[in-house]
Order: C-alpha cells, then structure tokens, then sequence
C-alpha cells in the first residue's frame, strides 16, 4: 500500500466542477489525499461551492489570478517536502513551467485535464489522464483493493462534516449524499448506509448502534493497494 501524501491542486476557472469526482478519483488510486485546493475567482458565481472535499481558494479578480495562485502555492508546498505526488488538474498549457519544475525534483505530477490540454503540459507531467464527460462516472471500475468513485464521494462528505476529526453522523450520511448527490441507498445492493458501511471495513470504521453512531473513513484504505 502506498503511504505516499498526495495533494490536488484544481484550476477552478479552466476545469469544470462536473469532473470534481474523477479528479478526487484518481488521486485517491495514488495514495492518501491530504490536500485538494480549487482555485478560483470567487466573485463569480462557480458550481466548485457545491462540491464536497475540497478547499475553495479565492485567487481575486485579474487575468491569470487563480493561475499565479495556484502556481506559487504548488511549488511553496513542493519546497516544503512532505508531499511527494501533486495533481494538477488543468487544461492550460502556462502549467508546463510548473509541471516541469516538479518533474526536475523528483516528484510525481499527475496532469489532469480534456482532450484540448495541450501536448506541452503533458509532457510536463510524469503521466496525463483525460478527463472523461460521461455523467456515469460512478459506474468506473477500480483494481482489486481500490475505492470506487462512490465511495470517494463518501469520504468527501464524512471529511466535510466530520466533529474534530471523530467522523460525522451515520443518519446525517444518507440525506446529505441525496441533497448533494441524488444518491439513494436503497437502489444498492446493501439498501441501507450502514449494511454498506459494514461491509467495507477497509474503508470505513463504524461506532455501534445508536442515534448518534459516527462513521469514520480509514485514510489508508483510500490509498493503492
């Protein structure tokens, strides 16, 4: 299992909130995802507001402002160490300086964006994923040991409402994942949230019975196995 820090770095004003899923995806196959940033002018109405997991960071208004945000933060956290995998999801080619700099000290860049990205940023990265625009994202298959999109949107939302890091409500889980993702239980197989909590006891940690039983996500369960 990889025990590698993985941080997402999201260019807010060029990527679309709809891949907020397969962007969380895919890094979650590369180890545990400490940090996810979508960078963004924030005056502007953005559906990134509405998508769990994520830190909104307010680049201000200017040509380029998210762009120079999100380049000085990357590379001040890349100095720092600690992190050995960034992800950076964008479809600008002036991420190739960023991308390059990263590949030059030795770190993993994984490059995310569509099928316009230009070939100069993928080459800056140690490898590139397209993103895909099927609405069925859920429907992706993982590697033996791996999460599913599913469960990466569920770890989102224990993340987001967790009390003091002791995890978030298992009868707060259902609505909050219909409200945000018109997701309803009963159509899986498990039929109830915590059938399919239990049953995956490498992702999640379960408090007994009880109204005010919390569910905790395992970090490294979420990692490559």
């Amino acid at each position: 299992m990889s025990s590698r820090r993985i941080a997402v770095f999201v260019d807010g004003d060029n990527i679309r909130a709809q891949h907020s899923d397969q962007v969380l995806f895919e890094a979650c196959q590369l180890g545990q995802v400490s940090i996810a940033r979508v960078y963004a002018d924030l005056n502007q109405r953005s559906d990134w507001l509405n998508k769990p997991g994520y830190r909104l960071m307010h680049a201000g208004t200017g040509k380029n402002a998210a762009d120079f945000l999100l380049s000085i933060d990357a590379m001040e956290l890349a100095l720092e160490g600690g992190v050995g995998t960034f992800v950076i999801a964008t479809s600008d080619g002036d991420f190739t300086h960023l991308g390059q700099r990263m590949l030059e000290r030795g770190l993993h860049v994984l490059g995310l964006g569509t099928e316009k990205t230009p070939e100069r940023f993928r080459l800056a990265c140690t490898k590139f994923i397209p993103l895909t625009n099927r609405n069925d994202f859920d429907s992706m298959e993982t590697t033996e040991g791996g999460c599913s999109a599913f469960d990466v949107k569920i770890r989102s939302m224990i993340a987001q409402h967790s009390m003091n890091g002791q995890g978030m409500r298992v009868a707060e889980l259902g609505p909050k994942m219909h409200k945000a993702h018109g997701i309803k239980i009963s159509t899986y197989p498990e039929k109830t949230w915590r059938a399919y909590l239990a049953a995956r006891p490498l992702l999640y940690e379960l408090e007994p019975r009880g109204p005010e039983a919390k569910v905790r996500f395992r970090p490294e369960g979420f990692a490559l196995q």
